[in-house]
């Protein structure tokens, strides 16, 4: 090339050059490479090319860098740690070629190595990065292992002390005098009862379904499933009286399902519908059969779900904005999704200024 001092070019390439005799001896070196180390050229010439790597350089060195020199004769983009004059690692990436005689015998090695100090930093932060996410993503399992665990044991433990309370509370409102105050207290408490034992029953299900076990269904297609639907609003109502309860019910074929496990989740919707719709505004339960299979739904007035919140409503431990006396432990739409999919079915919810429907969708299953 006209005009390029090729002296130049070599000395002060923006890279650093070094040549290697056959027993790996370093025999020339350019001006780039003494310069980014703190040395001269003069101190590097005759010195063993491992003086000049780090420790972890001389393993690379020795167990893959030699080796495929040897194999094919060229390595490319191998990652290295010179040292400088001061003891200090400079990170590099290295390309190597052997030079061989005519009679394929090793002559020297040619190396060209490049800065990778930026590059090298980059990598390890992503290195270190993907352990600490690691580590977090296995304490965070831990975690939710042990909190499920928890969860399975504290509900179990606390259905056996709350069915005795139960049990006390009817005996003293079925045998004992009581007058009209006391009878109300026990009528509370036993409402507090039921919430307590449906909240833990609710716990469980998400604990059985977080734990692999899932929601065990005990199909029955003979027995009706609309006496089962008129029980839950009929329960519904009495907690809530002050409320409309409509319901519509076009059950004209047997519905292979769970029904306990159905009435859990008619209930679930109604409570949730009891919570969020207008106080001023009845809540429609319809429930039919088609060609298809089976379909619920559950229906409210009142403000729509905004989309974001609709997004979530079926994850565990998600509430809606409601004042705080009536927050519960945001597990009914979860537990209502899981009995859903138990049944080969879906949930699916509509929101707008009219009405908020919940859907349930279960296929023909013989």
């Amino acid at each position: 090339m006209a005009g390029e001092d090729l002296a130049d070019l070599y000395e002060n390439a923006p890279c650093g050059y070094l040549s290697l005799s056959s027993d790996a001896r370093v025999v020339k070196v350019n001006h780039t490479l003494v310069d980014w180390l703190g040395t001269s050229a003069d101190r590097l010439v005759g010195e063993p090319f491992h003086a000049l790597l780090s420790f972890g350089g001389r393993i690379a060195f020795e167990t893959h860098m030699a080796p495929l020199l040897r194999l094919q004769g060229f390595v490319h983009e191998l990652a290295l740690d010179l040292l400088d004059a001061k003891g200090g690692k400079l990170p590099v990436i290295a390309n190597a070629a052997e030079k061989r005689g005519p009679s394929g015998e090793h002559r020297f090695t040619r190396l060209t190595v490049f800065k990778a100090v930026d590059r090298r930093t980059y990598e390890r932060g992503l290195v270190a990065a993907k352990v600490e996410a690691e580590m977090k993503a296995r304490a965070e399992h831990d975690i939710a292992v042990l909190r499920e665990q928890f969860i399975a044991v504290l509900g179990h433990d606390l259905r056996n002390p709350l069915t005795a309370l139960a049990a006390g509370v009817r005996m003293i409102i079925k045998r004992e005098s009581l007058s009209d105050r006391g009878q109300r207290v026990a009528e509370e408490m036993r409402a507090s009862i039921d919430r307590a034992q449906a909240l833990i029953e609710d716990v469980l299900d998400f604990a059985r379904g977080r734990m692999g076990e899932g929601i065990i269904l005990v199909r029955d297609r003979e027995r009706p499933l609309e006496p089962v639907l008129k029980q839950v609003a009929a329960e519904i109502r009495a907690i809530a009286p002050e409320r409309e309860i409509v319901t519509r019910f076009s059950i004209r074929a047997p519905v292979n399902c769970d029904h306990a496990r159905i009435a859990q989740l008619a209930s679930n919707l109604l409570g949730n519908a009891l919570t969020h719709g207008a106080p001023g505004l009845p809540i429609e339960l319809e429930a039919r059969t088609s060609e298809d299979g089976f379909i619920l739904s559950v229906a409210n007035g009142g403000a729509p779900i905004p989309p974001a919140a609709r997004a979530q409503l079926f994850q565990p431990f998600f509430r809606g904005a409601v004042r705080h006396s009536r927050q519960g432990l945001g597990l009914g739409l979860f537990i209502v999704d899981e009995i859903a999919k138990a049944h080969g079915g879906s949930m699916a919810v509509t929101s707008s200024e009219a009405e908020t429907r919940f859907t349930f969708t279960m296929p023909n299953r013989s």
